[in-house]
């Protein structure tokens, strides 16, 4: 098992949204630039006759959706009857593990996204804001940052034009108690509240199944703004929002395949079959986000979400590495109670030391994952079913293990948190 637990200076916000005029924020100089070619091109071209041609040509959709908007203003309509070409989608978490695949897969639909990336992006900011925009070729790239709302509304306003939807793939990089609050409550909440002043009529929200049983703080963290989000609909009947609960990402069973192949026996706590899950791809994920965007029926609901298949528990993940690899089965079973010593010991020392907050809090994370099924929690029966998480897509995870084996886990980094 394995865990893997970025303005312009004007201040006074449109009341109306006009066509886009004849200039480009600093955050949108460069999409721009990336949208002609795989490569970025270089700022020096930024007055070039040519690249103001072709500004105006890409930026078409946003102002056919606004000048829409405006000659329509006396017969309402939903941004659902519009052609995805029209409809503006401001993606926040853009280049995370799943943002970067949903905002393929929106480009890949024809609507006009908008993903909001921090200059630095990727795990502990590795990624200059050139690699960014070759990551999100495609899509208008507007760089700001998400924990700041005054920024974040100056840097939207910045852009000319209306939102229509919001997703949101926030998700804190490491579990932290403080982290979490700062990206899975506030930096949601402010991409809410900017996305609404600019006209979003839906909220496409990723947060997690494990939020049913909520034990740790990012788990709280999620519910809260879930439970603001849910009121926000309900005060508004032309605002709604999707809630996509997902199970277990492939990236999170993927840290033992090495090892296993180098001979190591395949690591599970207790006898393997403490937790369960149906895991999913990040294209499958990112296909039914976008789902979200325009489906009716996905309007207003709690939608949790798993991939095909039955459920799979970790002795049963590791008897599918061990066929693929020709190999008799090797198991190690490490008993649940060493994490929950080590947890007991953590929370002592924190008392003392309050900087092992975050210490204390992974262990309470590593633990959770080891004994909790990704599944629905049957509040009858107190259960986790299979038979009741919903699954979708088509990538296994069996498909999964053999492209890692030939390709090794390129692109699946697990963050700054790993167990095994």
């Amino acid at each position: 098992m394995s865990l893997s637990l970025s303005s312009s200076a004007f201040s006074i916000q449109p009341t109306k949204y006009e066509a886009p005029r004849a200039r480009f924020s600093s955050q949108f100089i460069s999409p721009i630039q990336v949208s002609s070619s795989t490569h970025a091109r270089s700022v020096s071209r930024v007055n070039s006759p040519s690249f103001f041609k072709f500004s105006r040509e890409r930026l078409d959709p946003v102002a056919a959706s606004a000048a829409s908007a405006a000659e329509t203003a006396t017969a309402p309509s939903s941004f659902r009857d519009k052609a995805p070409k029209d409809i503006n989608v401001l993606v926040v978490g853009s280049t995370g593990y799943i943002g970067k695949f949903v905002v393929r897969e929106l480009v890949k639909r024809g609507f006009n996204v908008i993903a909001v990336a921090r200059e630095r992006s990727g795990i502990r900011g590795r990624n200059s804001k050139e690699e960014t925009l070759n990551e999100l070729r495609g899509a208008n790239v507007c760089f700001s940052d998400v924990t700041d709302l005054e920024t974040l509304e100056k840097s939207v306003e910045g852009l000319g034009c209306g939102i229509d939807v919001v997703v949101s793939c926030l998700a804190s990089r490491n579990g932290g108690v403080k982290d979490s609050w700062k990206i899975d409550y506030e930096a949601t909440r402010n991409s809410l509240l900017a996305g609404r002043k600019f006209g979003a009529a839906h909220f496409v929200l990723l947060s997690a199944i494990c939020v049913q049983k909520p034990l740790l703080e990012f788990q709280r963290a999620k519910l809260k703004f879930e439970a603001e989000l849910m009121k926000a609909a309900g005060e508004d009947s032309k605002f709604s929002y999707s809630i996509v609960r997902p199970t277990a990402f492939f990236k999170s069973l993927g840290g033992q395949v090495e090892l296993v192949k180098d001979g190591k026996p395949y690591v599970m706590f207790g006898d393997g079959k403490l937790c369960a899950c149906k895991p999913m791809s990040e294209p499958d994920l990112a296909s039914f986000i976008a789902d979200c965007v325009l489906s009716e029926e996905k309007a207003n609901q709690v939608l949790p979400i798993g991939g095909p298949g039955k459920a799979l528990t970790p002795l049963e993940q590791g008897e599918i590495l061990f066929r693929i690899l020709g190999k008799e089965p090797k198991f190690l079973k490490v008993p649940i109670e060493i994490m929950d010593f080590a947890i007991g010991v953590l929370d002592f020392l924190v008392k003392i030391f309050p900087g092992l907050e975050d210490a204390a809090e992974f262990g309470k994370i590593g633990r959770y994952y080891a004994a909790e099924s990704m599944l629905i929690l049957d509040p009858e029966t107190g259960e986790y079913s299979s038979d009741k998480t919903p699954s979708y897509g088509k990538d296994t995870l069996e498909e999964f293990f053999e492209k890692v084996l030939r390709e090794g886990m390129a692109g699946q980094e697990l963050g700054e948190q790993t167990i095994f």
